[in-house]
């Protein structure tokens, strides 16, 4: 077996720096009495060597263990399930969540690092787009990493939690279909977004069994947020020949189509029925109440937690990619396809 590679040290650092061992400590806890020159040297070189803070030994005290849980952008009612979820499983386990918001361009080549460097035990990933080049930086940092609804498929393998999105994206249209909708649009994510690609295959399966076509101008992508939902609502409502229904991807999205609809003097479901995604609570506060494909959401964020904390302790975990199961849940923004 070859040697594994050796660890560099703060020494190591501050010998190509020509400062003290000292002067290298200040800087990565962020003292100010560096000298700027010195400090962004020192910062380059750490860099450099890929610098990683030593584990502590056992038994030593350090605080709270902490594991981050990092957003691609602003917080929503699903990131609040799927925060809720995971701060209740550390607080079973006796670590601390800490929440951030890192965009993919602000990701530099030293932020796996750092991360280790401030303590973090694991890294859950949420809804986040993350190149070859920042999973490379994860690995070097020997950071454990899961992710729950990333906006792109890694190549490599990667632990990444969801749900069942292809059978609920079948049920939300299936559910349409029952109700005599053969005009049905469906307003997603991100193209490139599996759990996207899931419903939107879903959504294509069942309107494809039931022989209902998709007309051009009928499943539009976006972002899974409101504005878009009111933008591709618009889009599709002025059609020449609008839809009777309409598959939202997110509870989100849902919201803005209806309001979309209600601009154009149209009822929901009297004139239009719609089905969301996600089931959170704006779900059961919008008028009327939503129709819409139930997540896990809080047990997706405490499975992401439970299942960093098994790779942090070097446990292997029985399957590199879980889903759970997905439900309708019925509510009053649906209805018989209108009479003509």
């Amino acid at each position: 077996m070859p040697d594994s590679p050796r660890r560099i040290t703060l020494a190591t650092v501050a010998a190509s720096a020509g400062v003290s061992v000292a002067t290298v400590s200040k800087v990565l806890n962020g003292r100010s009495d560096v000298a700027p020159a010195t400090r962004s040297l020192v910062q380059s070189l750490l860099q450099q060597h890929d610098y990683v803070a030593p584990a502590p030994r056992r038994g030593e005290t350090t605080g709270i263990a902490t594991v981050e849980v990092q957003f691609d952008a602003d917080l929503n009612a699903y990131s609040t399930e799927i925060i809720q979820g995971a701060v209740a499983a550390g607080a079973e386990a006796g670590v601390g969540v800490v929440v951030s918001l890192r965009k993919g361009a602000d990701r530099s080549t030293g932020w796996a690092r750092g991360l280790v460097t401030a303590g973090r035990r694991a890294l859950i990933a949420v809804t986040s787009e993350l190149t070859s080049r920042h999973l490379a930086a994860v690995s070097r940092a020997r950071l454990p990493l899961v992710l729950i609804d990333p906006l792109n498929l890694p190549r490599t393998r990667v632990t990444s939690i969801g749900s069942t999105n292809f059978a609920g994206g079948l049920a939300a249209t299936h559910h349409l279909l029952s109700l005599g909708h053969r005009r049905i649009a469906y307003i997603g994510g991100p193209a490139t977004a599996a759990c996207n690609q899931a419903r939107l295959h879903g959504y294509r399966a069942a309107m494809e069994s039931e022989g209902a076509p998709v007309p051009p101008g009928y499943a539009l992508s976006g972002h899974f947020r409101y504005h878009d939902g009111v933008a591709n609502g618009a889009a599709v409502l002025d059609l020449p020949q609008a839809p009777t229904a309409i598959f939202a991807g997110s509870d989100e999205t849902a919201l803005g189509v209806m309001e979309a609809a209600r601009a154009r003097g149209l009822r929901i479901p009297d004139d239009l029925s719609v089905v969301g995604f996600d089931d959170t609570q704006i779900a059961q506060m919008a008028s009327p109440p939503l129709t819409t494909v139930r997540q896990p959401l809080r047990e997706m964020g405490g499975v992401a937690l439970r299942t960093a904390l098994r790779l942090a302790a070097g446990e292997k975990v029985d399957s590199h990619h879980v889903e759970l199961a997905t439900e309708l849940i019925v509510r009053g923004s649906t209805a018989p396809v209108p009479r003509v």
